[in-house]
């Protein structure tokens, strides 16, 4: 392992320095156990103190696997089902075309989104500490009209999300923390995992650092920065703790592994997108469909201050492999250049 950790620092510091970013926090489960929990740079810009390997981060859009797991666990037990419209359990949402919750997860629903609106950024930046309310995020669904027919394209929504999490709440009855904390955070034993839902709970987050609020200057948004922002919800998590969630759904602790097949048939193809060598669209996954290291599913995710990334490899060097990394800057998926650093370490090691 010590060679492995100083492949580890030579490849991701490299990384880091292209990116220009100050630290990654970095752990891997091996056949069920976790093998490696490490950090590799800084927690300052000033390069001082060393990146905690418990930092914790929100983990942005890898929330929406979590989500989706949820979603499938409700399919399990008869309350969904998947190629249900969604006006069947909510009458009231705000498109009337038919919309199934297969096409939601996958994001070939047609929904548009809020991620390259002019106006959620300008209010990011003006207002970081309050964030647009559950209307205003409906009203982008409910004012713009569908990019395509249901099941005929493909385009990333949040809003998508945002409805099959306001679903879940409302066939459970419980809010986003107490359906995932009884699905993934109490049976693994996680003490650092939670849904933040206000400022006063990104009181334990890591230093992000961000220009998303204007401005050349790097700023730290962990203090500034709502988790009201990600319309769906977003997970505070470590490193070792995010490997354990994912290692966990591919392992069968959380579902039946018939489900998290399910999850991981891809449904549209995004083509390559390196270091992924052809990139597959699945029920809240995303899958590397031509990988040598075997079937590799995961999330990546990004916004103000990190990037994050969980991957599963059914078989590196021989093992199954689930892979987390994260930083404490934003860069353009650099979580999983660092998550592919390590699985090339692991493979050769």
């Amino acid at each position: 392992m010590r060679d492995i950790l100083g492949q580890l620092r030579a490849a991701v510091g490299q990384i880091l320095r292209d990116a220009g970013l100050p630290g990654a926090a970095i752990a891997a489960y091996i056949d069920g156990q976790l093998a490696l929990e490490t950090s590799i740079g800084d927690r300052d810009l000033q390069r001082t103190v060393p990146l905690s390997v418990d930092a914790s981060f929100y983990i942005y859009s890898v929330t929406k696997t979590l989500i989706a797991a949820a979603v499938l666990h409700q399919v399990k037990a008869g309350k969904l089902d998947l190629d249900a419209p969604i006006q069947q359990y909510w009458p009231d949402f705000p498109v009337d075309t038919p919309i199934t919750l297969r096409q939601i997860l996958s994001h070939t629903s047609g929904l548009p989104d809020y991620g390259g609106l002019p106006a959620y950024h300008d209010a990011v930046k003006v207002s970081p500490g309050f964030p647009w309310s559950f209307d205003d995020y409906l009203n982008v669904a409910r004012t713009r009209a569908l990019l395509f027919a249901p099941g005929t394209g493909w385009s990333y929504s949040n809003v998508g999300y945002l409805a099959l999490k306001t679903l879940l709440e409302q066939t459970t009855g419980r809010s986003l923390q107490a359906i995932l904390d009884a699905l993934f955070f109490t049976p693994l034993g996680l003490k650092h995992t939670f849904v933040a839902t206000s400022l006063e709970d990104a009181a334990t987050l890591t230093p992000g650092y961000t220009r998303a609020f204007g401005g050349d200057a790097l700023v730290n948004m962990a203090q500034r920065y709502h988790p009201g922002w990600v319309s769906h919800g977003v997970v505070v998590s470590t490193a070792a703790e995010l490997a354990a969630m994912i290692d966990a759904l591919f392992t069968g602790q959380i579902l039946d592994l018939s489900l998290v097949n399910r999850m991981a048939q891809p449904v549209h193809s995004l083509g390559a997108h390196s270091p992924l060598q052809n990139v597959g669209c699945g029920l809240g996954l995303f899958m590397d469909t031509d990988s040598s290291y075997g079937q590799v599913a995961g999330h990546s995710g990004g916004g103000p201050g990190y990037s994050i990334a969980a991957f599963h490899f059914s078989s590196l060097a021989g093992y199954p492999t689930t892979i987390a990394a994260a930083t404490n800057q934003e860069g353009d998926n650099v979580a999983i250049d660092v998550a592919y650093a390590v699985a090339h370490a692991l493979a050769e090691a």
